[in-house]
C-alpha cells in the first residue's frame, strides 16, 4: 500500500464497486480494478491552477484477493498499479515454470 500511495479506504472502494472483475493469476483467486481517472484534461491547465490541484496518474488499479469459505472472510493478497489500460477477458500469459509452482504450492488454503 506504501509503495502505491494506496489508502485503505481506497482498496475497499475497488473491492465494492469494482469496473471490472476477472479470476486472477493464482489459482482460486478474482482480481478486480477500477481506472484511475484524470482530474482535468491537458488543455485546461493553467500555471496557476496546475499546482493548486494534484493530478492522478492514469492507469488502472488491481486488487487480488481470495475469498476464504470456512471463516466468511477474503483476504486480500496484493494490490497494484498497472501504467496502461488492460484488454479485457485476456488471459495474463505466466511462463509455464511459474504456473508449475503456482500450482504445487497450492494457494487455496
Amino acid at each position: 500500500m506504501k509503495q502505491y500511495g494506496f489508502s485503505k479506504q481506497k482498496l475497499l472502494n475497488i473491492l465494492y464497486k469494482p469496473e471490472r472483475k476477472e479470476s486472477g493469476i493464482a489459482p482460486g483467486t478474482t482480481a478486480v480494478m477500477k481506472t484511475n481517472k484524470i482530474l482535468f484534461k491537458e488543455k485546461k491547465i493553467t500555471l496557476k491552477n496546475a499546482w493548486s490541484r494534484p493530478k492522478k496518474a492514469p492507469g488502472e488499479i488491481w486488487i487480488m484477493y481470495q475469498d476464504i469459505k470456512s471463516k466468511g472472510t477474503r483476504k486480500i493478497i496484493s494490490a497494484w498499479r498497472y501504467p496502461g489500460v488492460s484488454k479485457p477477458g485476456e488471459e495474463i500469459p505466466i511462463p509455464e515454470e511459474i504456473r508449475q509452482e503456482l500450482l504445487k504450492n497450492n494457494y487455496d488454503q
